[in-house]
């Protein structure tokens, strides 16, 4: 192959592809990663899912006397 040799079309085509996925991975990512920054700035609880009643979800009911 020659040093000067033009490209062939479909490399171009296949290259804005790969970049427009690696711009969808990395907005992606920067998504998640703002998502969790602000729900660890917000201070509430983390909890996770786990598939459990939690007391902290539950309603606040009185007591019967």
């Amino acid at each position: 192959m020659a040093i000067n040799a033009p490209k062939h079309e479909i490399y171009t085509r296949r290259k804005s592809r790969n970049l427009a996925v690696m711009g969808c991975c990395i907005g992606m990512a920067v998504m998640v990663f703002a998502v969790t920054i602000v729900k660890v700035q917000n201070g509430g609880m983390v909890e996770g899912f786990d598939h459990t009643y939690r007391a902290s979800v539950l309603p606040i009911t009185e007591p019967v006397e």
